[in-house]
């Protein structure tokens, strides 16, 4: 392998994606190459999220000296299945983190639509007002999830005034708040002790999100669209770093 100057990498977990979702990814990132920040700062981001009560996802570095035992700060305890999760759905724009939603049991069609009606509206009036811009110049990205493509969610939100930003498949890359949930997750690992419950769970994720993570941490990554547009381009049909 040295000889041939071939190294070893850690293969990455990515969606797989059909010829056809492959190639409108590609064009709906051509379709907006040249949206500027300025274009990306009228973006309201949103997903959902799995957090788990022990082991959330992310890598966790600890600082040792030599010759020292292990300590419990040294060690980032498991338990099976994860002791327990709790789902969240949220949003980020260029204001900062957005008002969350704990999600009991399975979202559905008819919960998504109350959280449209509840903690979008809240986000959306905070960032209108921040930014400084009306209703009808906020736009709304949300993926392709069955409950967000129902026939009541699409007639809600025809008639509301802010716009919804067209998705291609399979792109979590693409989505900026995929890499603010995995700072949530990393913050929450960085904790020296595990949560004593759900409750305790949620109260902490809760508090990284609205205070520690920072508006320019939002806007960080909502800063690299366009460099994720281009990396979709130069892949064509294969993966981003992202």
């Amino acid at each position: 392998m040295c000889k041939s100057n071939l190294g070893a990498i850690e293969k990455k977990k990515n969606p797989l994606r059909t010829k056809t979702q492959a190639k409108n990814r590609l064009q709906w990132a051509k379709i907006h190459q040249d949206w500027t920040v300025e274009d990306w700062k009228r973006v309201i981001w949103t997903d959902e999220t799995k957090i788990n009560r022990f082991n959330s996802d992310g890598r966790v570095w600890a600082w040792i000296r030599d010759g020292e035992a292990l300590q419990p700060k040294h060690v980032k305890m498991t338990v099976k299945h994860g002791g327990g999760n709790i789902k969240l759905w949220s949003a980020i724009s260029w204001v900062g983190t957005g008002w969350m939603c704990k999600i009991d049991g399975n979202m559905d069609k008819t919960l998504y639509k109350d959280i449209l009606q509840d903690e979008l509206e809240k986000s959306i009036a905070v960032m209108m007002e921040k930014l400084d811009i009306k209703r009808n110049q906020v736009i709304l990205q949300h993926d392709n999830d069955p409950k967000h493509t129902a026939k009541i969610i699409k007639e809600y939100l025809s008639q509301q005034e802010y716009q919804v930003l067209q998705w291609p498949a399979q792109s979590p890359d693409l989505n900026p708040i995929e890499n603010m949930w995995s700072l949530l997750k990393r913050r929450l690992n960085e904790l020296d002790s595990p949560p004593k419950g759900m409750l305790d769970l949620f109260e902490r994720v809760s508090h990284v999100w609205y205070e520690i993570i920072k508006e320019n941490e939002c806007q960080k990554v909502i800063e690299s669209m366009r460099n994720r547009i281009k990396a979709v381009i130069k892949a064509k049909e294969y993966w981003t770093k992202y």
